[in-house]
């Protein structure tokens, strides 16, 4: 493996961590992979009512993870960034995720209707909490982190210091390089240096486009298909975080910064990796 090219701006470095913002639901997604693998989660058929049984609306018995990963849940949840009353917002800025969780409603059967919600991604780290018996940040240094030789710490943001709940809907901060390590990851179908940290089937099934009648295939299990170039997958964050990855010629691009210039950066690594 070699890095092609490697620069930093604007007094960043190589050991400076960023927000991934929602680049964080694709390491959620890989956590669940892991959890079902080694049997803490039955399947991605489970209702989501298994381990979060405190959901007041009984239209979540019909939820399952599956609709969780795929944004295809029906939740009621408002996805505006810069409206302090949305409930992103409530999510980013609230010190009380559970409370807000345990009164969410369905308004649309699920899986009949695709809509980004961050709500999606934060049930499913309540579901790795309760499955596990442990933090999500616990379970990813066990499972991920470590194994696969992080260059530097790491840290999932919270809503409150004690007993809190990580925002597993954004807020892992990490280094570029780190988040390299997990694209190239995905990369080598899970397999890190001979060790299968996530089950390659897993990976597979959040690359490959849902076929099915009535199926996204643009995004799949918390990941953007095809964004740039046909075959590529990636990881998308606020600001212009991305993780580019393109298996046919091996290629793995990190992007981070403090935003995104009105760039389509999906369409340049599609052009850069045409002229490699």
């Amino acid at each position: 493996d070699t890095i092609l090219y490697e620069n930093y701006w604007d007094n960043y470095t190589d050991s400076t961590w960023v927000a991934s913002f929602s680049m964080a639901k694709s390491f959620t997604a890989a956590l669940i992979g892991i959890a079902i693998a080694e049997g803490k989660i039955k399947s991605v058929d489970e209702p989501i009512t298994n381990y979060i049984p405190e959901m007041k609306d009984t239209a979540f018995h019909h939820v399952t993870i599956h609709h969780l990963l795929q944004m295809t849940s029906g939740i009621k949840f408002t996805e505006r960034y810069y409206n302090p009353f949305s409930d992103a917002a409530k999510f980013y800025y609230g010190t009380n995720i559970r409370r807000f969780i345990k009164n969410m409603k369905v308004i649309y059967p699920p899986g009949t209707h695709w809509e980004y919600k961050s709500g999606n991604p934060q049930l499913l780290g309540l579901i790795i909490e309760r499955a596990t018996g442990k933090t999500v940040s616990e379970y990813l240094e066990e499972k991920i982190w470590k194994p696969m030789g992080a260059e530097w710490n790491a840290s999932w943001s919270t809503d409150r210091k004690n007993n809190g709940i990580e925002r597993t809907f954004c807020c892992l901060n990490a280094t570029a390089l780190d988040f390299a390590k997990f694209g190239r990851l995905y990369l080598n179908d899970g397999n890190w240096n001979g060790n299968q940290l996530v089950p390659a089937q897993w990976v597979a099934d959040c690359t490959t486009p849902d076929t099915t009648n009535g199926g996204v295939k643009f995004y799949k299990y918390q990941w953007w298909l095809n964004q740039g170039i046909t075959g590529s997958y990636g990881c998308d964050g606020l600001l212009g975080q991305r993780i580019f990855v393109y298996p046919e010629k091996k290629i793995v691009i990190v992007r981070l910064g403090k935003g995104d210039r009105n760039q389509n950066y999906f369409k340049l690594f599609g052009e850069i990796v045409r002229q490699l």
